[in-house]
């Protein structure tokens, strides 16, 4: 069986006697083990990543976007092996997992341009003969910590910009699918990345605990559930360092009687449903307002009952599983809560059967409707195919009844209206908005992240965020005077 190791100075290495189970999540079989590091296995992958930083942090610019222009055209050329390789271990169809892939190499890209994005500011002559600037230095060693729901696109996010602005990174990916970070590392040890630079720590509570604690790590990224990101964020500000940390969501769609029905139902679904619900920018609620909801709802039951739930490799599935046995089990409780609360079961996905996949985690399509804010499945984030349909009567209920929920990662609109869709998106406080779009990623050259309990720090991921948090702005004043402006002044400095 194979035995995924932790990644550390361009080589695998063994840890420590702990390990844990990958299992491919279509079948419920065991496919291979993950070290789980230990803090000295932590120790050692800081250590030569604060090495490396001595040359990295030192290289040029010009340096360091070869390398990731090299490593951009190696994730290209094996966009595949790396889709077949996650689907294999998280369950999401082939589609979404090239997709995934793809969305991932836009921020590659994004970091090939360093030598523009790390421009600092100039201004002459600010006092006589004296001028100012300012540079954007790396932070130092900086970490990661990554969710099982993107084990190669949320990575992607975080190490590509780090290096480019000079640090050196430690990555500590969901032990629950492994295997696709150190097939990237070694992807990137291809494209010329000195060793040291990237390294790869895979366990548990251990690890990130270690990495918090660690003084020789200067910044953390996290993205994953609420809980543990406000966990990461104040244990590594206790600790010292700088913190962006993305939690989770419960993102509504709103639909407006003059809405595009056809369109509306063709994205709730694909929004509801893709990636079976495990995404935290997936629409969980369907706010119809006024009449919407009987327009809608005939629309989107007609098209769950068409979806294919299968084997995410096979390239008729529309939907995978779940990613692992204990997960489904938490979805199964939440829909088995919203029957107890009183919500109506309009499309009960546990009666689903794949056949020849009878011990796979799979969960079919659920809808609810008639949900209240006081229920469970509304309040809490799922994560899973589970859609509820809220009801509201005027669009003044749908903005309040948004801004009351203490998530505020993503949210749509769907109208034909721009009079109501600019309203909306100047009025909801919420940190990603789409208009007659579901699911409002933003593209690499922008950020990503909510507000509320979705985000905690002050900078949001990947695109220009990124650029800053990986950096140290530092402020430069310089004279190289006139002779005759020399001698001894005890004044308080003045522009002259």
């Amino acid at each position: 069986m194979d035995v995924v190791k932790h990644w550390i100075d361009n080589e695998a290495v063994d840890g420590g006697d702990r390990k844990g189970d990958v299992y491919n999540p279509a079948t419920g079989e065991k496919t291979a083990q993950v070290v789980y590091a230990s803090r000295g296995d932590v120790d050692r992958a800081v250590a030569s990543a604060k090495k490396a930083l001595e040359s990295w942090g030192k290289a040029s610019l010009a340096k360091r976007s070869r390398v990731l222009f090299a490593y951009r055209e190696l994730v290209e050329r094996n966009k595949e092996t790396i889709a077949k390789m996650l689907t294999s271990e998280h369950g999401k169809v082939l589609s979404d997992a090239g997709g995934e892939v793809q969305r991932g190499l836009e921020v590659i890209e994004f970091a090939c341009g360093i030598s523009e994005l790390a421009k600092g500011e100039f201004s002459e002559n600010v006092s006589t003969e004296v001028d100012s600037y300012s540079i954007r230095q790396p932070v130092g060693v900086c970490a990661g910590i990554t969710p099982f729901n993107f084990p190669a696109m949320v990575p992607m996010w975080m190490y590509p910009i780090a290096i480019a602005c000079g640090n050196t990174f430690v990555l500590k990916p969901s032990e629950k699918d492994p295997s696709v970070t150190n097939y990237c590392a070694e992807l990137l040890k291809q494209a010329g990345l000195p060793e040291g630079v990237l390294n790869i720590v895979h366990g548990d509570k251990v690890a990130v605990d270690a990495l918090l604690e660690h003084p020789d790590v200067g910044a953390v990224s996290f993205v994953g559930s609420t809980p543990i990101a406000k966990y990461i964020y104040e244990t590594g500000t206790k600790n010292g360092k700088r913190v962006q940390a993305l939690g989770g969501a419960k993102n509504h769609m709103v639909v407006l009687p003059d809405a595009d029905m056809d369109l509306a139902a063709d994205a709730a679904v694909s929004a509801g449903y893709g990636s079976a619900g495990e995404r935290c920018m997936a629409i969980s609620v369907l706010v119809t307002v006024g009449d919407a909801a009987d327009k809608l709802l005939p629309k989107i039951r007609e098209r769950m009952a068409a979806l294919k739930v299968g084997n995410g490799l096979d390239p008729a599935s529309e939907m995978g599983p779940l990613v692992t046995k204990e997960h489904l089990s938490r979805v199964v409780s939440y829909v088995e809560k919203g029957v107890a609360e009183g919500a109506k079961l309009v499309a009960d996905g546990r009666t689903l059967k794949v056949k020849g996949h009878e011990k796979g985690f799979f969960l079919g399509p659920c809808l609810f409707d008639d949900v209240r804010p006081e229920m469970s499945i509304y309040q809490d984030e799922i994560f899973g195919p589970v859609l509820s349909v809220v009801r509201v009567p005027t669009y003044a209920d749908a903005v309040k009844l948004i801004h009351e929920h203490v998530f505020a990662n993503g949210v749509a609109i769907f109208t034909n209206d721009g009079g109501a869709a600019r309203k909306f998106q100047s009025d909801v406080q919420v940190g990603m908005v789409g208009v007659n779009v579901p699911i409002p990623v933003p593209m690499a050259y922008y950020s990503f992240g909510g507000w509320k309990k979705s985000l905690f720090g002050d900078l949001h991921i990947y695109g220009r965020d990124g650029v800053r948090f990986y950096t140290r702005n530092k402020v430069v004043i310089a004279r190289w005077p006139d002779p005759k402006f020399r001698g001894v002044n005890l004044g308080f400095p003045q522009n002259h």
